[in-house]
């Protein structure tokens, strides 16, 4: 099992890990990792990792069985043995668009608050696919709620419940398609605002900002029908 370390610490950019395996497909698994592994809908991290006498660049990272996270080289390569010792870095560009294209998309799930039936999360834009039979009247004022949600700077935390307390509040559960993991006994929920000020909590294993203000400007792109009651809506960074 590889400790997840961008649950606690989504802003870290480099750590320090023991290789503990090789897939048979020439992927390597860590101990530790900061590199989110694809899932949700949010894509897997890339970068560089470093051992004595060697470097190769992450292409992405998967999940793999047991709880292990495999790091996908970017090319077929001499891989560090089992045991090394090495240094792995973030594409940090990429992966903090993904943090705040992820906390938009969540925003997005408020301004819109119907069931989400998928979506996708780029660095630069992302969307959700909404059981929304018409599409909205006026897409400005859709726009124009967002922004204001990122000019609150609003906090976005991270709070764990168990299953049961899941299972007892199955409306926190807004995707219909993708379920929140389950076995490890707790649920982690993303909260975006404290308080009062709470605008939005559910169950989310992704990276997000600290804050809403971080996100910037954001720009609703097409609003597309696919399918008799699907409607998928597009932002982007400004």
């Amino acid at each position: 099992m590889t400790e997840p370390l961008f649950v606690a610490e989504p802003y870290r950019k480099s750590a320090t890990a023991r290789v503990i395996a090789q897939t048979d497909e020439g992927g390597l698994i860590l101990d530790r990792t900061i590199f989110y592994a694809r899932g949700g809908g949010q894509p897997g991290d890339s970068g560089t990792l470093d051992w004595e006498g060697g470097r190769i660049a992450i292409a992405t990272t998967i999940k793999g069985d047991g709880g292990a996270i495999i790091l996908v080289p970017a090319e077929p390569c001499i891989l560090p043995p089992v045991g090394a010792e090495t240094e792995h870095r973030l594409d940090w560009h990429l992966r903090y668009g993904h943090m705040r294209i992820h906390t938009a998309l969540h925003l997005l799930s408020v301004v819109l608050p119907y069931p989400v039936t998928g979506g996708a999360i780029g660095h630069d834009k992302g969307r959700l696919d909404f059981d929304m039979p018409d599409s909205p009247d006026d897409p400005a004022v859709i726009e124009g709620r967002l922004n204001a949600f990122v000019t609150r700077d609003l906090p976005v935390s991270a709070d764990w419940i168990s299953e049961a307390e899941l299972d007892a509040n199955p409306g926190l559960v807004k995707t219909m398609s993708v379920q929140p993991p389950r076995g490890a006994g707790r649920i982690r929920l993303i909260r975006i605002g404290a308080g009062s000020t709470q605008v939005d909590l559910q169950p989310c294993g992704g990276t997000h900002v600290a804050r809403t203000g971080e996100i910037g400007k954001l720009v609703l792109g097409k609003i597309e029908k696919k399918g008799r009651l699907n409607r998928r809506v597009t932002i982007a960074l400004a």
